[in-house]
């Protein structure tokens, strides 16, 4: 069966992380993604190694799966006709310069729906429109820092701790990928070419989604957890008696399951206990219980038992671990001219009857322009 995207065209000029993972998952779904990079030096990912395989950085291999590469000098006038024509051709047109840049290189959007009127046409910027940093760059920890992130992470007598993952980025290539998506069924819609302009910050604050909600509700700032949750008691990890085991009873029956399992049914019936408000103000006597039975288990064979009992839980995993673990199911695998098969993480979603990995490797740089050019 055709991709869900099968048809599409995108022609993007971003660079890093946000536009090209979200490009990337568009690619994933059967998008034609053309990637414009600087002539010599290409996406500031190519560089970011290592570690790297078959010469390409890891960074760069894991958001340009699918994609063509064009080496086009957007500054000359002749790259920016070029670029133009590919964006008058485009179904989606993407771009995440500094504010201001991509109408100074002639690439804005009054530029190119000027020559294609039912573009949909994506500006990712680090603040949004309004905002007093408006205008300003941004790269990920900048933004982790600035949208509270760093203030929520980490335990609670330490120092703010980044996200280990570029978390913003993340979340701004999502948001990005779903507004493109829904301006293209606008546009099917209306027929008018469509801005869409995402934030890394607004992505981040709407990402902190409860915790955002808590502080507006509160007017106070949340506090550092460590692993424990704010709001739901016991969901945490504890120390088993060869490991450590993650446990995520988050309703009263599952706490009882809980409880009954180690032993400690007279946990549940303890008034001090008896609903998740009250487990929270009380956390302080209720974990050690806990965790004094916990730690009699050994790890695998608790979380097998509290997997049948149906209460939540799991291994600590490092990322290989748990890329390995899953196998097939969460990883794929493409054949790479020089760093040879290729396994990378899946998306997060897959369609009935339609592949939804891009089987085209990440592309060097230039490697379609001679291509593209003589379709031209």
């Amino acid at each position: 069966m055709s991709a869900p995207l099968s048809g599409v065209r995108v022609a993007d000029l971003s660079r890093v992380l946000s536009g090209p993972y979200a490009t990337m998952l568009l690619a994933d779904l059967g998008a034609e993604v053309i990637k414009v990079e600087q002539p010599g030096r290409g996406d500031d990912t190519r560089a970011w190694s290592p570690p790297e395989a078959g010469g390409e950085s890891s960074y760069y291999l894991s958001l340009n799966r699918g994609k063509r590469s064009l080496a086009i000098d957007l500054a000359s006038p002749e790259g920016h006709a070029r670029a133009l024509r590919l964006c008058a051709e485009a179904d989606i047109v993407v771009q995440n310069f500094r504010p201001g840049t991509a109408d100074r290189l002639g690439l804005g959007f009054a530029d190119v729906a000027a020559v294609n009127p039912d573009v949909v046409y994506c500006s990712v910027s680090a603040y949004p429109d309004g905002h007093p940093e408006e205008g300003q760059p941004g790269f990920d920890v900048v933004l982790q820092a600035e949208s509270g992130f760093m203030a929520i992470t980490g335990e609670p007598e330490g120092e703010p701790v980044k996200v280990g993952v570029a978390i913003v980025d993340v979340l701004t290539a999502l948001n990005t990928s779903t507004a493109m998506l829904a301006g293209l069924h606008k546009v099917a819609r209306t027929g008018a070419a469509e801005h869409i302009r995402v934030s890394m910050l607004g992505s981040a604050l709407s990402g902190l989604v409860n915790v955002a909600q808590a502080a507006l509700v509160t007017g106070t700032e949340p506090e550092r957890y460590g692993n424990e949750h704010p709001s739901v008691v016991p969901y945490q990890p504890f120390q088993a008696a060869d490991g450590k085991v993650l446990i995520a009873a988050g309703n009263d029956a599952l706490f009882g399951k809980l409880c009954e399992l180690l032993g400690r049914a007279d946990l549940a019936e303890d008034p001090r206990y008896a609903s998740n408000a009250l487990r929270v103000t009380n956390r302080e006597t209720l974990l050690p219980a806990l965790a004094g039975r916990i730690v009699e288990w050994p790890a695998e064979k608790l979380v097998d038992a509290l997997r049948t009992a149906g209460v939540p839980a799991g291994n600590i995993r490092g990322v290989l671990d748990a890329l390995r673990h899953g196998g097939s199911s969460v990883t794929a695998q493409l054949e790479h001219p020089t760093a040879g098969t290729l396994t990378m993480p899946r998306p997060g979603f897959r369609f009935t009857g339609s592949e939804t990995f891009a089987p085209l490797p990440p592309p060097f740089l230039g490697e379609h322009t001679d291509a593209e050019q003589e379709q031209e």
